[in-house]
């Protein structure tokens, strides 16, 4: 039996990549007989990280065998002025406290000081929001035993030296805490490759890579959304899944889409970024907004596009990617971050230079025109992710690796 604690920015219902990563592998460790606590904020958007928050969560409870101890961030008036300011002091310990985006949550400073239940591991994640990886940090030093990190280092643009993104991602003081972790797991061998070059040993990185559920985003009979209204009928359809936003793509979407016979299906939660665009965009009527998705309509979502497209600056791999691939869905992105690596260009999906707008438009029409070439494509991923993608063996890394860490 282990006993592990995890860290996390936030935990579900929060919405997110690396959130529903750490539940899963939280619950999976349960599964095995091991006990997990979860130390996370009790933020649920992602802007009550830094500002007040409305929600109602309890600080402790269990969620499906998992102890989850939530704390909230503070906050202050000038808030990212201050922080900026005092992240100006050269230590990288205090820079990783007053990073002006963290979730700042003194009380689990403090208990972490004094957490003295079983513990085997400590296991943290997610950059850039570096306060609860150096609380992992501090608990795993205090206690002596190995400190676990996965980043989901966002790469942004392989052609571009001076990426915004990957300077974000890569600051001095999170450098610092990948090297301080005894193992580090990445998604995408561009990852592995990063991490390598930033110092890491070779041995201490674990290609782990995510996995899909296919019971979880495949119906088996798919209704026209649960009755919202799935754009228009007859109509070709792009999906588009994320938090709406420059930085996913969905402006970039919207623009490459311009002037097509297909109609753009957006969902997910909306960036203030993004909101302001659609304000000025023109061509609404070729856009249908569906919000936050339930799970059920996530997979009638997946049902009733014809086309997946995803063209982030800021995915370290792109969980959606691999769902659309399991509804037998074509994708296009941009050849950045963990898409580069995930998508086998021309044979499940088509890359776009990253911030091309011109040549996603190109990539897109492609299989607007071609629906023999829409069935290829999205069969060649529903086989891939029946073979390559299944959360088992991914999660058994995790675990073996802890085991092998830990072991006389």
């Amino acid at each position: 039996m282990l006993h592990v604690a995890q860290f996390v920015h936030r935990y579900p219902p929060a919405l997110g990549g690396a959130e529903a990563y750490v539940a899963r592998l939280s619950e999976y460790l349960v599964s095995q007989g091991d006990a997990v606590i979860v130390f996370t904020t009790s933020a649920v958007e992602l802007n009550e990280l830094w500002k007040p928050q409305v929600n109602e969560l309890e600080w402790e409870f269990k969620q499906n065998g998992v102890d989850v101890l939530r704390y909230p961030p503070i906050s202050f008036p000038l808030r990212r002025y201050v922080l900026k300011a005092l992240s100006m002091v050269p230590s990288l310990p205090w820079q990783a406290v007053f990073q002006p985006v963290n979730p700042i949550c003194p009380r689990m400073w403090r208990d972490v000081g004094w957490y003295d239940e079983p513990l085997d591991a400590v296991h943290a994640t997610a950059f850039p929001y570096a306060f609860p990886i150096l609380c992992a940090h501090r608990l795993a030093k205090r206690r002596k035993v190995p400190f676990l990190l996965t980043p989901f280092l966002h790469l942004g643009d392989p052609t571009n030296p001076k990426d915004r993104t990957f300077k974000q991602y890569t600051r001095p003081h999170l450098k610092w805490l990948l090297n301080e972790a005894d193992t580090v797991f990445v998604q995408t061998p561009s990852e592995r490759d990063a991490v390598i070059e930033l110092g890491v040993r070779e041995d201490r990185v674990v290609l782990q890579g995510l996995g899909v559920d296919v019971n979880e985003c495949v119906s088996l009979s798919p209704s026209p959304l649960a009755g919202e209204g799935l754009g228009v009928r007859g109509q070709l359809q792009i999906g588009h899944l994320a938090n709406n936003s420059i930085e996913k793509g969905t402006v970039d979407l919207l623009r490459a889409s311009e002037g097509s016979d297909a109609h753009v299906i957006l969902a997910g939660a909306e960036m203030p970024n993004f909101q302001s665009f659609w304000q000025r965009f023109a061509n609404k009527d070729s856009v249908t907004r569906l919000g936050v998705l339930t799970d059920e309509q996530k997979r009638d979502f997946f049902a009733g596009i014809d086309i997946f497209a995803l063209p982030s600056r800021t995915d370290s791999f792109g969980l959606v990617l691999l769902e659309a691939w399991a509804n037998g869905k074509p994708v296009v992105a941009y050849r950045a971050g963990g898409p580069a690596d995930l998508i086998r260009h021309g044979v499940d999906g088509f890359l776009a230079k990253c911030g091309d707008v011109n040549d996603l438009r190109k990539q897109l029409q492609l299989l607007i025109d071609d629906p023999d070439l829409r069935a290829r494509m999205g069969e060649a991923g529903r086989q891939r992710v029946m073979q390559e993608f299944q959360w088992e063996p991914k999660l058994k890394m995790f675990r073996d690796r802890i085991v092998s860490l830990t072991s006389p």
